[in-house]
């Protein structure tokens, strides 16, 4: 992608303007996956100037912020990237001074349950000390006289893990894999910024949310990648691991107004989002099936290896305090979720199709051709 290549990395190039004076600024960490795509498409059609921090790679990983990319030469760009990390402290400092954001929205995270299981040691580098080392760079920020920053910390479902349903705010956490005491960690480091240092700094404890967006090796985007493919002739097997297990789905685009509502309130909380609603993974893999008129029953396998060692069975959110304190209310449903996702990775498999009729070989993420 041409962002990559033209990265605006500190402005030093732009002239300042007084529409710009006066344009509230974010920083999203995360900005290149699903979450940060739709809150930067959110925000700017607040009105913002979006800056994002992202990781160098070899190959283009911005594909998600394609259609709202624009080139900062262009008069008038409010979508900016920056190459940082959450490893690294000094980085994040020298992207606050440059870009003075008003609000920050750390969503950066090895997000992936079963690969945390494997990758331990770098997923609480990340998830936990990264959040730590982006505080840490906020007060900092702010004793150097700047003004205050509004901080948004990506909290997640999984941290609930062994806790019975429904979850709220109140509940205690009970994590089941690296990823969700990384993650209780880093919300815990929120909480003791906020009360020991007076920062404005906010917890979204989120269940899941899906959308076409999904990366294709989470479980929904798999399943509707997967079927897509099988009812065309492209694909004859999928292979799951625990059918049987709970969540709370929503639609991630939904989600991201939550957390804009959290940094806009009087005084900064912890708030649960969540639809209220629990389906199985084989209510998912079923309801998909069924948007193509597909018998599921022949082409699905289970392999243990995607079995975690330590499973979370039932995750279901009690968002009271959202709906009664923000306004927030979900606005996609679980059936009308997997029907957007089955159609966009419908469209998908056509046009795979279509290439392969034309001769052409066309290289699909996470499939085989054969």
């Amino acid at each position: 992608m041409y962002a990559v290549l033209c990265l605006n990395w500190i402005g030093l190039c732009e002239l300042a303007s007084p529409e710009k004076e006066f344009m509230r600024k974010a920083l999203i960490t995360g900005i290149t996956g699903q979450d940060g795509s739709y809150l930067s498409e959110f925000l700017l059609a607040k009105g913002y100037e979006v800056h994002g921090i992202i990781r160098r790679a070899s190959t283009f990983n911005t594909g998600r912020l394609d259609d709202i990319y624009a080139d900062p030469h262009e008069l008038g760009a409010r979508l900016h990237l920056h190459y940082g990390d959450l490893t690294e402290g000094t980085c994040l400092r020298r992207i606050l001074e440059a870009v003075q954001p008003d609000e920050i929205y750390n969503l950066a995270a090895q997000s992936h349950v079963r690969v945390s299981f494997e990758q331990s040691e770098y997923t609480g580098d990340v998830v936990a000390t990264g959040t730590l080392r982006l505080l840490e760079a906020v007060r900092d920020h702010g004793r150097a006289g700047h003004k205050d920053v509004r901080f948004y910390q990506a909290g997640s479902s999984e941290m609930f893990g062994a806790a019975k349903p429904p979850q709220s705010e109140t509940t205690p956490f009970y994590p089941r894999s690296p990823y969700a005491v990384a993650k209780v960690a880093a919300h815990w480091y929120a909480v003791n910024y906020r009360e020991a240092w007076g920062m404005f700094v906010t917890n979204g404890i989120l269940f899941n949310h899906e959308s076409p967006r999904r990366g294709e090796t989470f479980v929904t985007r798999k399943i509707t990648r997967a079927l897509t493919r099988i009812s065309l002739g492209l694909q004859k097997k999928l292979y799951l691991g625990n059918l049987d297990a709970l969540r709370d789905w929503g639609y991630a685009g939904d989600y991201v107004e939550a957390m804009w509502l959290m940094l806009q309130q009087p005084s900064p909380d912890d708030f649960v989002v969540a639809t209220g609603e629990s389906h199985s993974v084989r209510e998912f893999l079923e309801a998909a099936a069924a948007e193509l008129g597909l018998d599921w029953t022949g082409c699905v396998d289970t392999d243990p290896r995607y079995f975690r060692p330590t499973e979370v069975d039932y995750l279901r959110g009690d968002s009271s305090k959202a709906r009664a304190k923000l306004g927030w209310r979900p606005a996609v449903s679980f059936r009308e979720l997997v029907s957007m996702m089955v159609a966009h990775d419908l469209e998908m498999a056509r046009q795979e199709r279509t290439l392969l009729a034309a001769g052409h070989r066309h290289s699909v993420h996470g499939a085989s051709m054969t």
